[in-house]
This record gives C-alpha cells, structure tokens and sequence, in this order.
C-alpha cells in the first residue's frame, strides 16, 4: 500500500516539476518575444532616417524649403517677374555740360556712398567754383571789419551805427558762401581743379549700367551710370480682385524658378485695378543678398489666399513629395540628416499640394533633389535586407 502511494506521488510530482519548467521556457520565450518586438520597433524608428551631413546635402543639390501656412481657400500659382526696388535703384546723371575726362568705376563693381564715379570737366564748373572762392573772401574781408569795428565801438571812437552795419555785411557775406557752395554740391563737389565735378555714388551698390566714355561731351541731365543695391528686390504680379480683396500686407509669396525656391512678403497690395488687364497689382519683397535673383527675370508666385472664415493650412511644392514603401511622404531636415515623413495630401494648386495631415508646420523639408533622397533611402533598405 505504500509502495503504491509513493508510486502514485511521483507522476504527480514529476506533473509539478514538469508544470514549472514549462511556465519557465513560457517566460522565456514570452520575454524573447517582447525583445524581439522592442528590436522592431527599435528597427521600425530607424526606417526613413538618412544621414546626411551639410556638404554632402550642399553637394548633391538638395535645396531646402520652409513648411509655411495656406490659405483653406488654397493658394493660386501665378507668374511674376522680378524688379529693383524702387528706393535701391538710383541713376547718375551729369548735372553740368561739359567733357568727361575720369571714369573711376565699371561695370558690376561695387561702390559706398559717396564714392566717385566719374570726373567732368566744365566752364560752369569753373564758374562756380570761383564764385566760391570770391564769397569766401569777401566773408574774411566782412568778418574782418566786424572785428574792426568792434575794437573801434569798444574804444567809443565808432558809432554803433558802423558796427550794425559791418554785422550784417559779415551776415550776408556767409549766406553767399553758403549759397555758392550748395550749388555746387547739387551738380557734385570739387574734382581736383576749379574747372572739375566728381560725381559721387548716391547710394552703396554695384554699379549695374555705365554709359559714359572718356572724352564724351554730355549734357546737363545726361544719363553717365546706375547704381543699385540687389540685396532686396521686388515681386510683381497681377491677382483678380477676389483673391486680392483676401490679401493683406506680410502675406507669403512662394518664389520659384529652375533650380531656386526662395520666399517673398507682400509689402503692397493696391486698392486700384490696372486699367488694361482689370487685375490688382501684388507687390512682395524678397531677400537677395546671396545674389540668385535677378531683375526682369520671369519666375512663379504662389500665393496663400486665406478663406472668408479664416481657416488655414499646410502646402507643400508638388516637387518635395515622393512615394515612399507605397505612401505619399516628404523628408524633413533632422539634426543629422532627413527624416521620411507620410502624409496625406489634399487638392493641388498649380505647383503645390495642400497637406492636411502629417506635417504641423515651420518644417524645413527637401524640394528639389527630394527624389536623390528617395533614391537613397531605397538603396539603404536594400543593403539592409541583404
């Protein structure tokens, strides 16, 4: 009976021991799986990254864009052409006749305020110079018998009547001197003789026209040089009245040509329609001073046109998209390179696509070369699989 119990005890047991190392190898496998899982996602937070650093994005020509904010109503893409601005343009003129005879400035340099640009010799720059030099020494002679006749009162040997009289001479004497040199600062200032002009550089630039000569005979208003600064430039473009009337000045302008995307303010938007076209005249200011815009060039403008309501969004350029493993995606700049974003897209309008998940906004992502990014995101994928 015994040997029968104890016979019966050990299946049991053996149960048991049995039972434990089967919850055991359970855990285990359990904790290999919740590994495994945590090393996909792991994997799965490293899909889409590329490490790219600043040379090597500069190097394969990738040109970054800002995610900026549309209007609900979407935005229209209109062609613009771009023009100097008006205050950073300014044409030098001859302000006297006379014989060009130093030209210090060519084309394309760059000059300060103030420079000299070119040297014209003139009898009515000799003329005035001498009127000059006459005021000033009839204002010595002045202030000399001023202070004669103040010697003179002060000994009581003048009459006050002498002193009045030689304080206005010295009055008049300085007002013709200050004349005579305003007039010749208006046509330049002195140019190394009593028969010279120089004129100087209205305003710091580079000089974009010249078309004086040495040995020319110009006359007064004679068109000798342009001078303009380009480190701002203007957008113009044309808007019908009910996309205008939904603009306001500091709205974005999104600038693209071949090659270059940059972004524009609007500084103006007029109350008038042009008389030809019906349309209302935009004026954007877009920043220049890296030089890769240039006056008359025709480039495109998208415009965000914010709805009655008030609602907005996010668009894109058509460029910056790409498929990637089967959806819509963008690659936005990381600190270490490009992260390959999904997102859903909306309507089109023109050149860009309206976002409507995906992206929050204030982005930097890839436009063009996007493509090179999906090119090598797909290479990558595939040394990993291998």
């Amino acid at each position: 009976m015994k040997n029968w119990i104890l016979s019966a005890a050990l299946p049991l047991s053996f149960a048991l021991v049995a039972c434990g190392e089967t919850g055991t190898k359970n855990e285990a496998h359990e904790e290999a799986g919740h590994a495994e899982e945590e090393g996909e996602e792991e994997h799965a937070e490293e899909e889409g990254v590329i490490t790219l650093s600043e040379a090597q994005i500069r190097s394969a020509g990738i040109m970054l864009v800002p995610v900026g904010m549309a209007g609900s109503g979407g935005a229209a893409s209109l062609p613009a052409t771009i023009e100097a601005d008006p205050q950073g343009m300014q044409v030098v003129t001859a302000a006297v006749s006379g014989r060009v005879v130093a030209l210090h400035r060519n084309l394309g340099e760059a000059v300060r305020r103030g420079d000299p640009l070119a040297v014209i010799e003139s009898r009515e720059a000799a003329q005035m110079q001498g009127e000059i030099e006459a005021a000033r020494a009839r204002l010595a002679l002045a202030r000399s018998n001023l202070g004669r006749e103040q010697r003179l009162f002060a000994e009581r040997v003048s009459p006050e009547q002498d002193l009045i009289a030689a304080r206005t001479s010295a009055t008049e004497a300085g007002i013709a001197l200050r004349l005579a040199q305003q007039q010749l600062a208006a046509t330049g200032r002195a140019g190394g003789g009593l028969n010279r002009i120089s004129l100087p550089s209205p305003i710091g630039g580079q000089v974009v026209s010249r078309t004086a000569m040495l040995g020319q005979v110009v006359a007064v208003d004679t068109e000798l040089y342009r001078v303009a600064n380009l480190g701002k430039l203007s957008v113009t473009l044309s808007l019908s009245a009910a996309d205008a009337a939904t603009l306001r000045p500091g709205g974005i302008v999104t600038v693209t040509a071949p090659g270059r995307t940059a972004q524009a303010r609007i500084s103006f938007v007029s109350p008038i329609l042009d008389a030809q076209t019906r349309l209302v005249p935009v004026i954007a200011t877009i920043d220049n001073r890296d030089g890769q815009w240039r006056v008359g060039e025709n480039v495109s403008a998208a415009v965000d046109l914010p709805s009655r309501d008030g609602g907005r969004a996010i668009a894109v350029p058509q460029i910056a998209v790409q498929t990637v493993e089967g959806k819509s995606s963008v690659f936005v700049r990381t600190r270490t390179g490009f992260q390959a974003v999904p997102v859903d897209l909306g309507p089109v309008s023109g050149d860009r696509v309206i976002v409507t998940k995906g992206l929050k906004g204030g982005e930097r992502i890839a436009a063009t070369g996007s493509f090179t990014l999906k090119a090598e995101l797909g290479k990558g994928e595939a040394e990993h699989g291998h």
